[in-house]
């Protein structure tokens, strides 16, 4: 489940790594840093369809696992039109605020202006990608981990095709970026849908009744999800606003790492969501020994890639500085994360599987306190010593040293809730149990 999803992430993550060689190339620090500002608001835009996506697939995921394959059916309808719904609220909220978010975050001048441009393009499509989300978590509900990474597949070939034609070809630089980048939504949305349709028994007929039952759980689910991962972006936001005191060079080289971190560690990204559906079923078929094994194999999976992408890191770091035409700030910010900060990664994956866990142990709001203990308590007062002792490269330090602390009371929580569970432990009826998707986790 880990593997294939992550084909379908790296596809998509390697498709926005590219991207950043592309404006690299142009020569222009202002549109490096112009997509660094973008990147931390479409992460927060991004957290809103990911909690959605939760909600449909551990529903739709749990209706399936108790043999109620009309209930997964009429879930999964109900859940995608709520979506799309409170997705285009949502994006219109963000849409109109977009110059008060980019100045929040630091920017100034023309970087500001061409942050806000470059979001106006990309914010309206977010039904589009929440679409592709709520179908990829529903295909992976049904087990089915190939169709839903080919759908990603798919959005990141046309985004990969796009790229070089309307940056360069058609010299529209950032504009043309933007319109890629739009493009693969909906070919991701598209995509995502037509193997429901085709394979695993398509949608049911709107319900009013039914949609006003389904509500309640999926708002259950969605409310803490949606507030669990909204966490991460508000980090990041203070982390981009605190390296902005250092100039565009140093947000330009947090938005190097940014694009190189997905790149790095998809695997880890796919694992949150693909351990989600493996703990839930076994839950629901009261097979807790076996809840605590995944737990315990997602964790040694997460060391082993973490240990062999840090190395491969490491070794690669002067040719990736050179990929990127990096110097001064910018070089230090990327040789920093190739090596020590790397590893620390380990921590990250801890979260991410730990928050799988207590989604699908009826425990949602454990994944809520942590990622904001994380983001908060674990960022900001860090960040603000480490910045003060060592500048730029503190800001990701920092940051670095709040994951190992929040990473290991995770796994501490975590241990606590597996032993906690016993073979007669039962949800009632709408009780919350999700999985944690990650699809898209950076600028999608």
């Amino acid at each position: 489940m880990s593997l294939t999803a992550s084909v379908g992430l790296m596809a998509v993550f390697l498709v926005d790594f590219v991207d950043m060689i592309f404006i690299s190339m142009l020569g222009k620090s202002e549109l490096a840093a112009a997509v660094g500002y973008a990147g931390a608001i479409l992460f927060f835009t991004s957290s809103f369809g990911i909690g959605m996506a939760i909600a449909a697939g551990a529903l739709v995921a749990r209706a399936l696992g108790a043999g109620r394959f009309e209930q997964g059916r009429e879930r999964a309808t109900h859940a995608l039109i709520f979506g799309v719904v409170f997705g285009i609220l949502f994006s219109g909220l963000v849409w109109l605020n977009l110059g008060a978010l980019v100045s929040l975050l630091g920017a100034t001048g023309e970087t500001a202006a061409l942050a806000v441009w470059y979001l106006q393009i990309i914010v309206p499509s977010l039904p589009f990608l929440l679409v592709g989300m709520m179908g990829g978590a529903i295909l992976r509900a049904h087990g089915d981990a190939r169709r839903a990474m080919m759908a990603t597949i798919y959005g990141g070939g046309v985004n990969a095709v796009l790229d070089p034609i309307l940056i360069f070809g058609l010299d529209l630089e950032l504009t043309g970026a933007a319109l890629a980048s739009v493009a693969a939504r909906l070919v991701i949305a598209a995509t995502s849908l037509l193997p429901i349709l085709k394979h695993h028994g398509g949608f049911s007929r709107p319900n009013p009744a039914g949609m006003a039952l389904d509500l309640r759980p999926i708002l259950a689910i969605a409310v803490p999800a949606i507030l669990t991962q909204l966490a991460t972006p508000v980090g990041q936001a203070y982390v981009t606003r605190a390296m902005a005191e250092y100039g565009e060079a140093a947000v330009a080289g947090l938005a190097i790492v940014a694009r190189m971190t997905p790149v790095a560690f998809g695997v880890i990204f796919a694992l949150s969501g693909a351990v989600g559906p493996i703990i839930g079923q076994n839950y629901g078929a009261h097979d807790t020994a076996r809840v605590r094994e995944t737990y315990r194999a997602a964790l040694v999976f997460v060391a082993i890639v973490v240990l062999a992408m840090s190395g491969a890191l490491f070794v690669l770091r002067e040719p990736i500085a050179a990929l990127f035409s990096a110097t001064g700030i910018t070089r230090e910010l990327v040789f920093l994360f190739c090596g020590p900060l790397a590893l620390v990664f380990f921590f990250n994956g801890v979260i991410f599987v730990g928050n799988a866990g207590f989604n699908n142990l009826g425990k949602p709001f454990y994944s809520t306190w942590i990622n904001w203990g994380r983001h908060t308590l674990g960022t900001i007062p860090l960040v603000i010593a480490f910045s003060a002792w060592l500048g730029a490269p503190g800001v990701l330090i920092g940051q670095a040293v709040g994951g190992v602390i929040f990473g290991v009371f995770s796994m501490i929580l975590a241990a606590r809730v597996m032993r906690g569970i016993g073979p007669s432990d039962e949800a009632a009826p709408g009780f919350p149990q999700a999985r944690l998707f990650q699809m898209f986790y950076h600028r999608r």
